[in-house]
């Protein structure tokens, strides 16, 4: 089985989607019926598509559902600071241009570069696991080979 490691605000931001959507169900059911009311259901586009979104739906909250049933919460104060893991707030700097980015590294699901949350499945995501302070992670890019040396890591 495959886990699924999270933050807590993580966890709860997909508790909230899934609640969210099972509210949801209601109003394509109305859609169905109201469409199945208009006759014929050979040529009915509107039902077709009803229907549809009702399977789109049930589909997404099987799968939150899933990912959530075997989710498991990472707290952050529980983080061992000498290498880079799950969940690591990493400050490195790019030894082409001394360029230094802060990044934590978090689950796909939580991936977000913006606010500098980056994939554990990323190129430089799987390049800094394991580093620590001091190692210089060689990551391959569409660009070619970066060299990112690790300045500091946080929880």
């Amino acid at each position: 089985m495959a886990y699924t490691y999270l933050t807590k605000e993580g966890y709860v931001k997909l508790k909230t989607e899934l609640e969210d959507l099972v509210k949801e169900r209601p109003k394509i059911s109305a859609q169905i019926a109201e469409a199945r009311d208009k006759g014929d259901l050979s040529e009915n586009a509107e039902y077709d598509a009803a229907r549809e979104a009702q399977g789109m739906l049930e589909l997404r909250i099987s799968k939150l559902q899933q990912t959530i049933d075997n989710a498991r919460i990472i707290e952050e104060g529980q983080l061992d600071n000498s290498k880079v893991y799950l969940l690591s707030r990493v400050k490195i700097q790019n030894l082409k241009n001394n360029q230094e980015m802060t990044y934590q590294i978090v689950s796909e699901r939580e991936a977000d570069l913006k606010a500098g949350k980056i994939s554990v499945d990323s190129p430089i995501g799987k390049g800094l696991l394991g580093k620590t302070v001091g190692d210089v992670a060689q990551i391959t890019a569409p660009g070619g080979l970066i060299q990112f040396k690790i300045v500091s890591i946080n929880a």
